[in-house]
């Protein structure tokens, strides 16, 4: 009788593991993704605050996520927003987004991350900080705007950088956003802002 008990434990268990989610708001949770104790996979952590999913960084930050893909294992987080008088991310305080390595999400290969209010050191590296650079056309617009007029950057975010950070902080750049799979020649109006991350699927 104690084998059948522990038996019938062991498999409840193993189904509520493997139990999706409720909807947060509209969109739904697939697994493995978890927003409780009792659903998904743990490791996959994101939160449902106010009928709105977010992704927690490293450090503690929170970010919106706009959309999820299950079939691709992706999913879309909100950029920080740019203070429109100081040009600085909302997360520079955190160094900007930095995600746990230890955790299966990392930063997909399909970013063209901008970089604003950047020291002069930024011009060693191989960014792109032309005048033909995608951050100029963003500055002309909404928050872009408070930028306008300092070092600015772009670069797409490729498999030799770290796939687990974007740095924001002071005596580098202050400011970032990013576009999803940005199209060459693609007007402003028509970019998908956000930042996608991907997960490895349980194993």
């Amino acid at each position: 009788m104690v084998h059948v008990v522990v038996f019938l434990f062991i498999l409840v268990t193993q189904v509520s593991a493997y139990r999706p989610c409720p909807k947060c708001g509209k969109i739904k949770v697939p697994y493995p993704l978890s927003t409780g104790e009792n659903c998904g996979d743990p490791r996959y952590r994101i939160y449902c605050n106010n009928g709105a999913l977010e992704f927690m960084s490293a450090s503690g930050f929170y970010y919106k996520i706009l959309s999820i893909n299950p079939k691709a294992n992706k999913l879309i987080i909100k950029p920080p927003l740019i203070q429109e008088n100081t040009c600085y991310s909302s997360d520079l305080d955190q160094g900007g987004l930095m995600l746990d390595e230890n955790l299966p999400f990392n930063i997909s290969t399909r970013n063209t991350v901008m970089l604003f209010n950047c020291s002069d050191n930024i011009l060693l590296s191989p960014l792109n900080c032309s005048s033909s650079s995608f951050c100029r056309e963003f500055e002309e617009v909404g928050e872009g705007c408070g930028c306008k007029g300092t070092l600015c950057c772009h670069f797409l975010k490729d498999s030799s950088m770290t796939s687990h950070r974007i740095r924001a902080r002071l005596g580098g750049c202050t400011a970032y956003t990013c576009v999803v799979d940005k199209q060459p020649d693609e007007p402003l109006e028509s970019w998908n802002f956000g930042i996608e991350l991907q997960w490895l699927p349980p194993f």
